[in-house]
């Protein structure tokens, strides 16, 4: 069961590269790639919904969100273009990305944001009790 598992694990992570590399290619349809983005953003991101350190809770989202992101994603995706990844992934390894500066930005906007609707949201859920 350890030996599945740990075959399923590595997949997946080889899917989100070949995903991050897919939604680079022009002939990917705009909801894969708007959905890839996110997963992608998700799983190279520092920051997740639920911290690591608390016990158990820590690690559903990343054994959540993370596979059904990249399931959703490679469902939207064509089929040709997503063999054509994993195919690349599986020859070269791991692509090499430059750090972007601006990547980063947006991704702390997001986080920032949603941090912002949740406190606002929590504020007005105490002020109406």
């Amino acid at each position: 069961m350890w030996q599945k598992l740990k075959t399923w694990a590595k997949r997946l992570k080889a899917d989100v590269w070949a995903v991050a590399l897919a939604i680079q290619d022009a002939r990917t349809p705009w909801p894969a790639k708007a959905m890839g983005a996110l997963t992608v953003a998700y799983a190279l991101s520092p920051v997740d919904l639920i911290p690591d350190f608390i016990p158990v809770l820590g690690y559903v989202d990343d054994l959540l969100l993370l596979p059904l992101g990249v399931w959703l994603t490679i469902k939207l995706l064509p089929a040709d273009i997503m063999e054509e990844y994993r195919q690349k992934i599986a020859l070269e390894g791991r692509p090499r990305f430059k750090h972007s500066k601006w990547a980063a930005a947006v991704i702390i906007l997001l986080w920032a944001l949603a941090l912002w609707w949740a406190g606002s949201w929590a504020w007005r859920w105490y002020q109406n009790r």
